[in-house]
C-alpha cells in the first residue's frame, strides 16, 4: 500500500503523467544548468577513467548465464554491483583476478566464508558452499561474463533522456 505522503509526492509534478523528480523543484534554467554541468563532467572524463581499462577475462565458462541472471538478482548482487556490473562496486572494466576464471571466482566466494574481509569497507557477504553451490556460482559467473566493457550509447540511457526532456520543459 502506498502511503499518503508517497502518493502526494507522485502527484506533485510540473508535468501531469511525468514521474516526480528532484529536478522538478528547480526552474527550467536551473535544470538546464544542472544538466549541462552533469554532461560536461561525463563527457570530459575519459572512457577508461569511467569504466577502468582492463580487458574482460577470456577463460572458459561452463555455467548457464540465464540461470546466473536469476541468481544474481535473488542473491541481490545488483544492490552493490548494479544491474550490469558498472556501478557501486563495479567490476566491468575493472576485472580483478577474482573474475579471471570460474575457479578464481569460486575460490574468492569460498575464501571469504571463513574469514572477515581484510578491508573493513568490503561488505560483500560470505558465500559458503551450503549457501551458494558451485553450480550456482558458475551460473552467476557466466552471467557476469555477459556484461560488456563498452559504455551504452547516450540515447540508450533512459534517466538521462528523462532529464533532458525535463530540462527542456518551461517551468510554471
Amino acid at each position: 500500500m502506498v502511503s499518503e505522503r508517497a502518493a502526494e509526492t507522485l502527484r506533485r509534478t510540473d508535468h501531469p503523467g511525468a514521474p516526480a523528480c528532484w529536478l522538478s523543484r528547480h526552474s527550467s534554467s536551473a535544470r538546464r544548468g544542472i544538466l549541462i554541468a552533469a554532461l560536461s563532467v561525463f563527457l570530459a572524463t575519459p572512457a577508461h577513467a569511467q569504466r577502468g581499462n582492463s580487458q574482460a577475462p577470456t577463460s572458459p565458462v561452463t555455467g548457464n548465464a540465464a540461470n546466473g541472471k536469476a541468481f544474481y538478482y535473488s542473491y541481490s548482487c545488483y544492490a552493490c554491483h548494479g544491474y550490469n556490473g558498472e556501478t557501486g562496486r563495479a567490476f566491468v572494466g575493472n576485472w580483478s583476478s577474482n573474475l579471471a576464471s570460474e575457479e578464481n571466482f569460486i575460490r574468492f566466494l569460498r575464501g571469504r566464508a571463513n574469514v572477515a574481509p581484510l578491508a573493513p569497507s568490503t561488505s560483500m557477504p560470505n558465500f559458503a558452499e551450503n549457501t551458494l553451490s558451485d553450480k550456482q556460482a558458475k551460473d552467476i559467473y557466466a552471467y557476469i561474463r555477459t556484461f560488456k566493457n563498452a559504455q551504452p550509447d547516450v540515447k540508450n540511457i533512459p534517466l538521462l533522456n528523462q532529464m533532458v526532456e525535463d530540462a527542456a520543459r518551461p517551468s510554471k
